[in-house]
């Protein structure tokens, strides 16, 4: 079994599953994910656009998870993490923390399967978000982001009632269960020389390096960061994860202060670069994605696609995947956003 090229920091990327790193998720387990969510997830579509191509000097594949169940990614890894569970503990129930995406998705989940989920919720979490994670039966409990530690607090109410932890991205069925998204994208497009992912806590990109980099062994995985939260582009440089202030940005699915363990330890491995976008990027993004393809991002969900737009990621080869991660924004923030309000 031969290794694909390095990542930034001059390891080696495994060719394939069945590596045995202690530290890592394999392409067999995003297919068992695969196997599970089939007939629960959306199979999302992938959208073209000739005038996109002609902009970004690429043929562009944009996986749309905008239409994912929940409007965003996260319903993958928080299914599959879940389905996981003994019975038992389902019947018990889980708890997570989450800015919104995440809390959504294991509300849902917990729903379709039959349990309880308690959700640990910033104070200033978009409306839209809070609204649907209550609607889908979530107990809700909230905290200051600035101020409170969440995965203490999720922590303490999971010993206290019994309940499973489910975090947002640091553990390994979440980073399998997100990383069929880009299984599902080579699957349709075949290989791609290159795929452009946000990166917040690290989830959906160790997952998709780990589904694409076994399936093109010579793809470059390109993460996208928030100029204010660039967490996991410090961390690469650094050889170890840093811990940032907690970022202010429109991209709130991206206000990450510091990358997971494992999360870091796939992606050190497996990524080749992190680059920026500003927040009037990210708006010029969902404006065009608005306008010319038809769709709605929320400003998370559209980093990739700014890094397209403005050339970040440089000058690219002929086929490229991004993947556009969510659409949960209401109709007011999204106006208020477009304004030149928020971060």
């Amino acid at each position: 079994m031969t290794q694909s090229p390095s990542g930034p920091s001059g390891h080696p990327r495994p060719a394939g599953p069945g590596t045995g790193a202690p530290d890592t998720v394999t392409l067999d387990d995003v297919r068992d994910a695969a196997r599970r969510l089939a007939g629960v997830a959306h199979r999302t579509p992938v959208l073209r656009s000739r005038t996109l191509d002609a902009l970004a000097g690429t043929e562009a594949h944009l996986k749309c998870e905008n239409f994912q169940r929940i409007g965003a990614f996260k319903f993958r890894g928080a299914y599959y993490a879940l389905s996981r569970l003994a019975p038992e503990q389902l019947a018990r129930g889980v708890v997570a923390y989450s800015s919104g995406n995440h809390a959504q998705a294991v509300a849902l989940a917990a729903r379709e399967l039959g349990s309880h989920a308690v959700i640990v919720m910033p104070e200033d979490s978009p409306r839209s978000k809070t609204d649907a994670t209550a609607g889908y039966g979530a107990e809700i409990v909230r905290y200051d982001r600035y101020t409170g530690d969440r995965a203490a607090l999720a922590q303490q109410l999971a010993e206290d009632r019994g309940l499973a932890l489910i975090p947002p991205y640091e553990h390994p069925h979440i980073i399998a269960g997100q990383g069929t998204a880009a299984l599902e994208l080579l699957e349709e497009t075949g290989p791609l020389d290159v795929l452009l992912v946000p990166v917040g806590g690290g989830g959906l990109m160790a997952g998709s390096a780990t589904a694409a980099t076994a399936l093109a062994p010579g793809i470059r995985m390109i993460g996208v960061e928030p100029e204010a939260g660039d967490d996991t582009r410090r961390s690469l440089a650094a050889g170890h994860p840093v811990t940032i202030p907690v970022p202010r940005t429109i991209a709130d699915g991206q206000a990450v202060d510091t990358p997971g363990a494992l999360t870091f330890a796939i992606n050190r491995r497996l990524i080749d670069s992190v680059v920026l976008v500003s927040d009037d990027e990210i708006r010029a993004a969902m404006a065009f994605a608005f306008e010319r393809l038809k769709i709605v991002t929320e400003p998370s969900g559209a980093s990739a696609l700014a890094a397209l737009l403005t050339g970040r990621a440089g000058p690219l080869p002929p086929r490229t995947g991004v993947i556009i991660s969510g659409g949960n924004i209401g109709l007011d923030r999204f106006l208020a956003v477009m304004a030149g309000a928020g971060g």
